[in-house]
């Protein structure tokens, strides 16, 4: 069996500023980390290596020190790690980077076997669209999962996965046909701890780096700024609200009579708000 993990270092965003200029990101002396989204999809892939054998290959696309990212995931136990970089790429939205992934992982499955699932974390925290999960999966035509939150069972001889995808007002049960691609949802595992031997091994393997010829990009037209519809017009922060907060004192009081505190609060600030519950009330 063989796996693909998609994963993105990205800015640790506890960590990022707005310039109050410029408003954009600053991204200077910012740390970079791996898309915590993605750290779900990698354990549950090593999850099923576990269980039914096979490799794990753990794919990005970014500058060349993306390969740090990569390097920490061959200490969590990835077989391989496969970095696509190349200036045409700069600048791509989640189109473009749909398009690139989408190629290298078609080069990955001619130089170590076509892939039984690929996984992706639901969003990144940069971005948060979820859109290059399933462009992936369109572009590859293959059957998308998206919004896991438990894969129930994995029949490898049938070609089968069952899985729990959360949804409005509940829970979907599914079942499809590999091959397929899966985006998990963050809090459906533990990562693991790397083991002191992955460690050694992650620190003596060569994180295979492709331009876009090697992985077979050929058309860079849908690569990068080119091929990148999406336009950001402005980047800000949220501006401080210039009214604070008000406390009202609790203090050796009831709790019937910090309620009423409360509504009599709400209702002095919102003065309309009284007639039309009121009103409601009436009508029921």
């Amino acid at each position: 069996m063989h796996i693909v993990v998609c994963i993105k270092q990205v800015p640790d965003s506890a960590q990022i500023r707005v310039h109050p200029v410029t408003n954009t990101i600053m991204r200077q002396g910012v740390p970079t980390i791996i898309n915590p989204y993605d750290l779900f999809a990698l354990e549950e892939a090593m999850r099923l290596r576990d269980a039914h054998g096979g490799e794990i290959t753990c794919v990005t696309m970014g500058p060349p020190m993306a390969d740090n990212a990569l390097r920490k995931c061959l200490t969590y136990g990835a077989d391989r790690a496969v970095l696509l970089t190349d200036r045409f790429f700069a600048g791509a939205d989640t189109l473009a980077t749909s398009y690139a992934l989408a190629l290298l992982i078609k080069k990955v499955a001619e130089t170590w076997g076509e892939p039984d699932i690929v996984f992706c974390g639901k969003q990144t925290i940069d971005g948060d669209t979820a859109q290059v999960g399933p462009g992936i999966a369109k572009r590859l035509k293959l059957l998308q999962l998206t919004y896991v939150a438990k894969i129930e069972e994995f029949d490898i001889e049938k070609r089968e996965i069952t899985i729990h995808r959360r949804a409005e007002g509940g829970i979907q049960v599914l079942k499809t046909k590999l091959p397929c691609l899966v985006t998990m949802l963050e809090g459906t595992n533990e990562m693991r701890r790397g083991t002191m031997e992955d460690a050694l091994r992650a620190a003596r393997s060569e994180i295979i780096t492709w331009n876009a010829a090697a992985a077979g990009i050929t058309d860079l037209s849908f690569c990068g700024l080119k091929g990148s519809p999406t336009i950001v017009k402005k980047v800000y922060a949220p501006t401080a609200r210039a009214e604070k907060a008000h406390q009202i004192e609790v203090e050796n009081q009831s709790m019937d009579q910090i309620c009423e505190a409360l509504i009599g609060e709400v209702a002095k600030r919102q003065p309309g708000l009284e007639k039309d519950l009121a009103k409601m009330a009436n009508d029921y």
